[in-house]
């Protein structure tokens, strides 16, 4: 029994008990807000779109993370004697130092709220940046996360390189060769029929003529723009060029091609 009360009286054993229990506190008390941010990021805003409304929820998580995780480290090291007072007040003068190493990082933050409040981009859009392409699965306070549509990796921005940052519409523009011979009349029946074609596609969104957009030198170009989940541009442009040619086909239409003559000297 001694050596239990010992153990009990004992000051490290003690810090040791309330420093858990103040870590449990801040977990237990993270896993309820995570768990209401949750539950209205399932429910459909009235105010905003439901993909800002997820960046915005999941970006108020990592706020409260990180305010919850400074708390618990600052009230653990009173626990062990430590005076936070007495350190947040030296912290002035070694701010200066510190801010300047932390510059980046301010940044960061600041363009985190950028990005959510200026609809800059939301989760699930389309992103590219560099030489990666993919969806937006996540932004915190200091990264935004997309997964590569050509390597399914994960990838990490820093949010203040969002000015290299573009979001993809998700827009193709085909062009359509027509023989010149063709009247305009015929082709643009051709290419109307190709539209509705198109828009029964399941990778195609939608589908819209556009016009004559060039004179090229062995046929009259005409010009469709499909929108797509630009995770699937590769496919649905493919898709897209097997309708229109089998159209053609099927209208007795034939791809126009470069076609040189040579003469001989007798």
């Amino acid at each position: 029994m001694d050596f239990i009360e010992n153990i009990i009286k004992n000051v490290w054993v003690q810090r040791l008990f309330w420093s858990a229990i103040v870590v449990a506190f801040s977990l237990l008390l993270y896993h309820i807000i995570a768990r209401v941010l949750n539950g209205r990021e399932k429910k459909n805003s009235k105010i905003m779109s439901n993909k800002k409304n997820k960046t915005l929820i999941r970006m108020l998580k990592s706020i409260v993370a990180s305010a919850l995780s400074i708390i618990t480290v600052l009230m653990v090291l009173e626990i062990y004697g430590i005076n936070v007072t007495s350190m947040l007040a030296g912290v002035g003068i070694a701010g200066i130092v510190i801010g300047f190493a932390l510059q980046d990082s301010l940044k960061d933050i600041i363009r985190g709220f950028v990005i959510v409040s200026d609809n800059y981009y939301e989760i699930g859009d389309v992103i590219k940046y560099g030489d990666n392409l993919g969806p937006v699965v996540s932004v915190s306070l200091l990264t935004t996360k997309i997964q590569d549509i050509n390597t399914n990796n994960f990838v990490s921005i820093a949010n203040r390189n969002i000015d290299k940052v573009e979001v993809d519409p998700g827009y193709v523009y085909i062009p359509i060769p027509m023989p010149y011979e063709l009247k305009v009349e015929k082709a643009e029946g051709v290419i109307h029929e190709i539209i509705k074609k198109l828009q029964k596609q399941e990778r195609i969104i939608t589908a819209a003529y556009q016009g004559i957009s060039k004179f090229d030198t062995s046929a009259l170009d005409y010009q469709v723009v499909i929108t797509c989940n630009p995770a699937e541009r590769l496919q649905a442009r493919r898709d897209a060029l097997r309708v229109i040619y089998t159209t053609m086909e099927e209208n007795k239409i034939s791809v126009p091609y470069t076609q040189l003559d040579i003469h001989t000297k007798k």
